[in-house]
């Protein structure tokens, strides 16, 4: 008698321990989901981010070198007045 008592309590135990888990499932498997495309989201505004940051250093840098460039001819034009004016002499 005490077999099958023992027998009957494993077994209610091994029902117990197989309940449906369903929806406990569903809800992590989504919380999991929305993280995943948090983090895309979040990957995807960074490279978004460092596009428009190298967009901008690019032009910062054209605008340098046209600034350069305007420099370059001032500063030869005045060389060449300086020549003129020192071959007058």
């Amino acid at each position: 008698m005490k077999k099958i008592a023992v027998t009957v309590a494993v077994l209610a135990l091994g029902l117990a321990a197989c309940q449906d888990n369903a929806a406990d499932n569903a809800a992590s498997t989504e919380n999991t989901i929305e993280t995943e495309a948090a983090a895309d989201v979040n990957a995807a505004t960074d490279d978004a981010a460092a596009v428009g940051n190298a967009a901008d250093n690019a032009l910062d840098s054209a605008g340098n070198a046209l600034e350069n460039a305007g420099d370059a001819v001032e500063n030869a034009a005045d060389a060449v007045g300086d020549a003129a004016e020192n071959a007058a002499h």
